[in-house]
């Protein structure tokens, strides 16, 4: 069975935060099962959770600014965004500079 327009979309763009550096793994057992994605620069800490590339508002992505100070509480948030598969990962992939 082939593929909807956005699941084959979020698919691509997948490859594409692969190839800029983040580092998926499931979080549960199971194919379908949600990912977890980091990529860290020097300046950044970026995280993906990916609940499902087919569940709408099922996604999250943080973004922290890195310090070389120890900071209270973590990192501070710089930007955050939620939504479906593909809103998530257009925005980190295209907006998030590594």
């Amino acid at each position: 069975m082939a593929d909807s327009p956005d699941l084959a979309a979020a698919k691509r763009l997948l490859d594409a935060a692969k190839e800029a550096g983040f580092c998926f793994q499931r979080i549960a057992p199971g194919e379908d099962a949600p990912l977890l994605g980091v990529r860290q620069s020097t300046e950044w800490l970026d995280e993906i959770h990916l609940g499902g590339l087919w569940a709408p508002q099922s996604c999250t992505a943080i973004r922290r600014r890195r310090s070389s100070l120890v900071v209270p509480g973590g990192l501070p948030v710089a930007e955050r965004v939620s939504g479906d598969a593909l809103t998530v990962l257009h925005i980190v992939v295209i907006d998030w500079p590594a």
